[in-house]
């Protein structure tokens, strides 16, 4: 398949295949922030309500950098990986204090929890600035029609082929065709991220160190608690203590006379 052929092909399938989400129906920088630190991990079918619910608790970002951690980690329950949550509460905070949202790949980069990738999403997304970024369904297609029969795809490879076929003029659409098109294949039983140099097999949760501090945190959304019984609460096991301490060398729970408790 040449170029050509691939941009119509997309621009077809990305017609066919449109999937409506309240951050492409709403653009704006803070949505779309939001948006992309919940799909870091999740699923969309599970990041639209609870993207929903984020919004009307903090419908923009001074009321989200002026809560208390603790509410922002209540109000992400059931999306997991709770750093990401903190992540973007610090993040809500810089972007007040400096009076403007970034709108390039240095200043979003500064921000937690940011990288390349997700910077180069909120410069397509919410600004539809041309930029180049890779995630796993853009893998997904570019792997299914250019390197089909081969292993360790760099994504150096595919980032050649992206800047061959971006449509410079509506970069937001151009990504959001690739998107939907590539969870299409993926659905349809293409699997071929095995096939990037940079693939990572996620961890299971079942009897992880993750699934502890999950519990964790799930229970002291409900008050704080001494040790004791927040130990009882949970999956008290070898894993607690290492979820514990981690949970604790994130600033994301904090014990003060005995009581364990959010970091407020």
């Amino acid at each position: 398949m040449n170029i050509e052929e691939f941009r119509h092909l997309l621009k077809q399938m990305g017609e066919e295949l449109y999937r409506d989400m309240p951050w492409r129906e709403d653009t704006r920088p803070y949505y779309v922030l939001v948006s992309e630190l919940m799909l870091q991990q999740t699923q969309v079918a599970r990041v639209i309500p609870k993207f929903n619910e984020f919004i009307q608790r903090f419908p923009d970002k001074k009321t989200l950098a002026n809560a208390s951690l603790a509410d922002v980690l209540k109000q992400w329950q059931g999306l997991g990986y709770n750093r990401r949550a903190k992540f973007l509460h610090e993040a809500a905070k810089l972007i007040v204090a400096t009076g403007r949202f970034p709108d390039s790949y240095d200043e979003l980069t500064k921000l937690p929890g940011i990288g390349r990738n997700t910077a180069g999403a909120i410069l397509a997304y919410s600004f539809n600035q041309p930029c180049i970024f890779v995630e796993t369904n853009i893998r997904t297609v570019y792997i299914h029609h250019f390197f089909n029969d081969e292993f360790d795809v760099d994504d150096k490879q595919i980032i050649e082929l992206l800047e061959q076929t971006i449509d410079n003029q509506n970069p937001r659409r151009f990504y959001q065709n690739l998107m939907d098109y590539g969870s299409w294949l993926k659905a349809n039983g293409v699997r071929n991220n095995h096939s990037s140099k940079h693939y990572k097999k996620q961890s299971m949760l079942e009897g992880s160190v993750r699934q502890v501090r999950g519990q964790i945190i799930r229970a002291l959304t409900q008050g704080d608690l001494p040790k004791a019984k927040l130990m009882k609460a949970v999956t008290a096991d070898e894993r607690f203590e290492s979820a514990f301490a981690g949970l604790v060398r994130d600033g994301l729970i904090n014990e003060s006379n005995s009581v364990i408790h959010l970091t407020k």
